[in-house]
């Protein structure tokens, strides 16, 4: 029988994989073809869309999921506020959250940086989040893998 911690982690590993499913889609599959093919007002208006739609779906759809489920997940599994600062799964649960914010961060700065019309800056800021969001699903592989209780 599947419980409903079950169901929650589901949720949870869902919304990363459309997140990050999406920020490497977008990154490898969409943009090289877009910049090769397109001339620069097309380019331009369809990779601001593209953008403007997938911050959409994310402040309204992912952000609110990962957090929710986040939380009922680190309370099913136990964590206060203290075993964050403690060594084992408390602490790292604690990077991950740290790297989440900042991940969403540099994504905030990068769409400041689009509509600033400032490209190279708002490159290293996708590839800040990019990276950090990658850095986050190896967080929670680790997480999950029951060696740090």
């Amino acid at each position: 029988m599947i419980d409903l911690w079950t169901l929650v982690r589901f949720l949870h590993v869902i919304g990363a994989i459309i997140w990050v499913g999406g920020l490497l889609t977008i990154t490898v599959v969409v943009l090289p073809p877009v910049y090769a093919v397109l001339a620069v007002p097309e380019r331009a208006q369809l990779v601001r869309n593209v953008g403007l739609r997938f911050a959409s779906v994310t402040w309204t759809v992912f952000i609110p999921l990962q957090i929710t489920t986040g939380v009922l997940l680190a309370y099913a599994h136990g964590v206060t506020w203290g075993s964050l600062l403690q060594p084992g799964y408390g602490r790292v649960l604690a990077v991950k959250v740290s790297l989440f914010v900042a991940v969403m961060g540099a994504s905030t700065v990068h769409g400041f940086l689009q509509r600033s019309r400032r490209p190279r800056f708002a490159r290293i800021a996708s590839i800040a989040a990019l990276t950090g969001s990658l850095g986050i699903v190896f967080l929670a592989t680790v997480l999950t893998a029951g060696q740090l209780d």
